[in-house]
């Protein structure tokens, strides 16, 4: 097969668009995958109304016209999207760090999410156990395992 047109997926890389600049980064090791699943077991809806529903590495188109592939996305309802990139705004955001790729999740990411309305933004690195909690009113830094409550009233271990 000529090699220009093989997809991203059969390339082995994630595709995304920030603020119109092209982002890749190599598809998640087993690790990361591991990582993603445990937190999102632990995702608890709070009592203010907030389904808490979570999805992991799926395409967000943001009004902006950035495409995003958040590990973990938190949103207070359904999206109504199956076949498209969702255009509901989660209410937060995990990310998980991939060794290589430190400075997509914690320089891009922080500052993109939060100016999209996102509420909160963690990011996780495995390898470390240093867990980072952006919200517009400031930062956080804790170690993993912590449990840390979002705006939407849910909460989850990370």
């Amino acid at each position: 097969m000529d090699p220009k047109l093989l997809t991203a997926a059969e390339l082995g890389v994630r595709l995304e668009i920030v603020g119109g600049i092209p982002l890749w980064e190599a598809q998640p090791l087993y690790k990361h995958q591991k990582t993603i699943d445990r937190i999102r077991a632990t995702i608890k809806p709070g009592r203010t109304g907030c389904a808490c529903v979570h999805a992991a590495d799926v395409y967000i188109s943001f009004p902006d016209g950035s495409l995003k592939r958040p590990d973990i996305a938190l949103f207070c309802q359904e999206p109504v999207e199956e076949d498209e990139p969702i255009r509901l705004i989660p209410e937060a955001v995990i990310e998980v760090i991939s060794k290589g790729y430190e400075y997509k999740d914690l320089e891009i990411g922080p500052n993109f999410y939060l100016a999209q309305g996102i509420k909160d933004v963690l990011v996780c690195n495995p390898y470390t156990l240093v867990v980072l909690h952006v919200r517009r009113d400031g930062a956080a830094h804790y170690v993993s395992p912590v449990e840390i409550s979002l705006e939407c009233g849910c909460s989850v271990v990370v």
